[in-house]
């Protein structure tokens, strides 16, 4: 493991392989072990890259929330691909890491030669009632520590997980209760309770030329209107539906995930991930 400063904050991060860099984000409720499957599958052919988000241990947990903000993870990764002298990569996340997915390729398309959006905009469809309970959250985590946001990997995204995977599941839930409560709380606040709605950023998307590849799990409620819109927006976006397969679809069903972004990175490295034509003759 190694680590780069981003601004007088440390954040660890593992690179293995070699090749093409791809670089994947981690989910609220994740860290780059979350990314072990795709790790594992993924550096045969490129050189992967997985970091902790600030507030994530072994990553230093700055006190002020506000340092947590959506567009600091952005600049964290352009950071991070600075520090590793990346001048362009595969970019992709989950969740949160999916939000600061699409914020890296909206500020920095030359950067960005695709874009993994694995179950984005949780919170899109009412912003105002996500953001007070990421404040409850935080609040919680406060005062209760790790344990008192059990709660928050049992819901119903996270039910045919546990159900079909337990020992999968066991490892995932085992993981986000050795996080620090001081960290995750100021990602509540800083980064959770504070990101506009994925519906905001529809004039940028609409302009987006970077290929995009969506996909979410059929009992992921609050993702898959986003992912509908994310499709419908960006002239490059393809989307995967996984059936029966909650939020975390990258460690639910990894088999899936593998050959599907697979497939999308060969189409992107053969330049034949097309941008919609509706028979104009014009691409764009």
């Amino acid at each position: 493991m190694d680590y780069v400063d981003i601004d007088g904050v440390k954040l660890a991060y593992r690179e293995t392989g070699s090749g093409y860099p791809l670089v994947l984000a981690h989910e609220f409720a994740g860290s780059m072990e979350s990314w072990d499957q795709q790790v594992n599958y993924f550096a045969r052919k490129y050189r992967v890259i997985v970091y902790n988000a600030r507030g994530y241990t072994p990553s230093d947990v700055p006190e002020d929330p506000d340092v947590y903000h959506h567009q600091q993870q952005v600049e964290d990764l352009k950071g991070l691909l600075d520090h590793l002298g990346i001048e362009e990569a595969h970019i992709g996340g989950l969740s949160m890491g999916a939000y600061t997915t699409i914020g890296f390729g909206l500020t920095y398309p030359e950067m960005s030669k695709s874009l993994i959006v694995a179950g984005a905009g949780s919170g899109s469809e009412d912003v105002e009632k996500f953001h007070q309970n990421s404040a409850d959250y935080a609040d919680q985590m406060d005062s209760g520590g790790m344990e008192a946001m059990a709660k928050y990997v049992g819901g119903d995204t996270r039910a045919r997980f546990r159900h079909k995977d337990p020992a999968g599941y066991a490892l995932f839930e085992e993981l986000f209760m050795s996080h620090s409560n001081k960290g995750a709380a100021n990602t509540f606040r800083g980064f959770q309770g504070t990101r506009p709605s994925i519906y905001t950023r529809e004039a940028e998307l609409k302009n987006l030329r970077v290929p995009m590849f969506v996909i979410n799990g059929d009992e992921d409620e609050p993702c898959l209107e986003p992912g509908l819109f994310l499709k419908r927006t960006v002239p490059t976006a393809g989307m995967a539906v996984v059936p029966q397969t909650g939020h975390a679809v990258n460690i639910e069903e990894p088999m899936a995930f593998n050959q599907h972004v697979a497939e999308f990175l060969s189409l992107v490295e053969l330049g034949t991930w097309l941008p919609r034509d509706y028979g104009s003759g014009d691409a764009w």
